[in-house]
This record gives C-alpha cells, structure tokens and sequence, in this order.
C-alpha cells in the first residue's frame, strides 16, 4: 500500500469529521457504510457491503505470517435523533441528527486500524474489521448475528471498544465481567372514563393513577431489588390530556428498565406487570402494555479482558488502564456479539472535560483516533502472535 495512505492524525480527522457533517441513524446508514467500503477498498482490503439490512461492512485481512487464529474488530456507524448544539465546521449538515455518541470516531479509529494492519500486516491469522449499523437502540448487532455474521465470518474472539467522557485522554477502562446493563423498554396505555375537572367521581381519573404507578413502581428497585445488585427503572416520558377542565380519557407512559442480572430482569418484568394490573383495577381503568426486552447485558469473557488490559498497557500513549471502575447502567448492543463470541469491550478515555454522551453539545476528541489506533494494530499484532 502506498505510504501515502498512511492513516496520520490528518487523516483520521479529515475522515472523522466528513463522518460527523453527514450523520445518518438506524439502517440508513448508505453514504457512511458506502464511505467506509469506499476507504477499505482503497486500503487493498477485501470488502463485503451491504450487511446490516444493507449498510454494515466487514472487511477482511490475512496476515503474512500465513493460517493462524482469527478475531473480529468492531466499531458502531450510526448517529442520534439529536439536534447539534455545536457551531464548529464539522458540526452536523442534517437537521435533527448528530453523531452524539463519538460512533464517528469509533469508525475512524477502525478504518485507521485496517489502514495500519494493512500497510504492515505482520501477524498470522485474520482479522475481520466489523462497521456495525444501528447500535442506538435499534439492535444492529443482533440483526448482524441472526444474518450469520459469525458463520459467515468465523472468528475466535470479539473486540469492541466506546470513548468515555469523564475519563482523562491517555486512560483506559477494562471490566472482568459486566460493561453495560441490559436494556427494556416499555409502552404504558391508561385508559377510562374521561370528565369534567370539576366532577372527577363522574370518571376515572388516570392522571392521578399514572401518577401513583411512577412512585408506586420506584419500590421494585428501593425494596425488591437485592442491595448489592444494580437496577434503574426510569418513566421518561408522560402524555396526556389537552384541557385545563378535563380529566383526560387516556395517559401513556413511557420508560426503560436496567439490570445486569438475568433472573432479576425477569423479575422485575413480572412484578412491573402485576403492579399495574393490580393499580388498573383499583382504578377501574383499561391497560395497554408494550413492553420490549431490548439489550442483553454487556459482560466481558474474563481471560479476553486480561488480554486487551495487558495491551493497553504496553501502548506509549496509555498513562493508566482502570481494572476496578464500576460498570455503566448505559446499554450496548454489542452485547448480542458477545453472546455469540467470546470477546471484550473497553472504554477509551475521552477527556475530563467533554460533554457527555448523547449530549448536543458532545463531541468526540480528535486527539484519542490515534490511540484507538494504536490500541486495535498492538490487539491483533499481540494476540495472533504466532
């Protein structure tokens, strides 16, 4: 490959911030995937497109040390229904969507990667580079496994990685076990008599009701919820009525779940589910209830993690590699990958001062796409060491 290609910190911004101007969401990601298959082909990788419902790429690379182990590289490709806040020149050309999370800069990192390993592919084995769509929310690394990623694509090992806000530029996170919480949401339909304000025992009253069931439902987590295990139950969102005089006919609620624990996930399921059949009938009110079991819990194979820590912490540019921070109540779809494959997911340090994720104000930090650079080439150079 010519030297020329070389991915220097030009480059990976150049690439990075192109990814930023055009964000697009969930299995719609056709100029980005067509991007990054365009910039792979470049590398001299061999390229299968249209993975994912039709925007994934996987790219492949044999080292020159011939037949080895082999292991997959992912990154997530998609943006966010968020309204950038951000006046820089990259800021987002598409109304109502950003790159909010950093998947921008997860994509650069791993085209980097390819670009790298390419030009000096000195391992034994195969790498598979994996640009996943639709992480945010939508499951596109499940979508990609029912599809047959993983037969199609056989590997011994997974890797996945997330900048962090809050976490200083040179610092790394690695888990032995749980990364991210499962993830469930859910759809609440109330439905009674509607009637005037002024004669509230003319009707049902699913205002007071929705408001007894958003308290009521914080006792699965304060009370039935083992101390020493983790749950968020949160109602995000609360529609109803249209008049100052009415006691409207119907209330929706919306909300997620959180927990690592399977058994306890499925409990608290169960419990939310009788505690508003049992407030609906006090109530005498109607009940509709989507409720959606999302993400599984993110949970890192011990020996893999032990494996990305010890690279980390060979890396010039990595000051400290946390082994004792405690887990994100946040989600990730790349939990399906690691379902199916044994595999590690790390979080990379974004810098202390960075806006949040899913924040309009957020963006991700041009001066880590080197170090997950880094990170991916010293992972697969390490690991199929022959």
């Amino acid at each position: 490959m010519d030297d020329s290609l070389l991915p220097t910190p030009e480059r990976l911004s150049a690439w990075r911030h192109d990814f930023h101007r055009h964000p697009e969401t969930a299995f719609e990601e056709h100029r980005t995937g067509a991007r990054i298959a365009e910039l792979l082909r470049q590398a001299g990788l061999e390229v299968v497109a249209g993975l994912g419902r039709g925007t994934g790429v996987v790219a492949i690379l044999d080292g020159r040390r011939g037949p080895g182990h082999a292991i997959g590289l992912r990154a997530d490709i998609d943006a966010l229904d968020v309204e950038e806040a951000n006046r820089f020149a990259h800021a987002s050309q598409v109304p109502g969507k950003m790159h909010a999370c950093g998947h921008d800069g997860h994509t650069t990192m791993l085209l980097g990667a390819a670009y790298a390993l390419a030009a000096d592919p000195d391992f034994a084995g195969r790498v598979y580079f994996i640009f996943q769509p639709a992480e945010e929310s939508e499951g596109g690394g499940r979508v990609m496994v029912e599809e047959g990623l993983f037969e199609r694509f056989p590997m011994e090992a997974v890797y996945g990685l997330h900048n962090w806000p809050g976490l200083a530029v040179g610092e790394a996170a690695v888990h032995d076990g749980a990364v991210m919480a499962a993830f469930d949401v859910f759809t609440l339909k109330l439905s009674g008599r509607g009637c005037h304000a002024a004669m509230p025992h003319l009707g049902s009253d699913t205002i007071l009701a929705a408001c007894q069931l958003a308290s009521q439902l914080q006792g699965l987590i304060s009370r039935e919820t083992p101390p020493h295990q983790s749950a968020v139950l949160s109602i995000t969102q609360f529609h109803a009525g249209d008049a100052f005089n009415v006691i409207p006919e119907t209330v929706e609620l919306r909300g997620t779940l959180r927990c690592f624990d399977g058994e306890l996930r499925a409990y608290l399921e169960r419990r939310l589910r009788q505690a508003i059949e049992a407030l609906a009938g006090f109530h005498d009110l109607r009940v509709e209830l989507d409720y959606q079991s999302r993400y599984p819990a993110t949970i890192n194979a011990p020996e893999h993690a032990a494996r990305c820590a010890g690279v980390l912490e060979t890396l010039p540019g990595i000051t400290r590699v946390h082994r004792d921070l405690p887990p994100s109540m946040a989600s990730e779809d790349f939990a399906f990958m690691l379902e199916a494959c044994p595999g590690a997911y790390i979080w990379l340090g974004n810098g202390v001062e960075s806006a949040a994720l899913h924040n309009p104000l957020y963006d991700f930090n041009d001066a880590i796409a080197p170090l997950g650079v880094a990170y991916w080439q010293a992972l697969v150079t390490t690991l199929l060491d022959d």
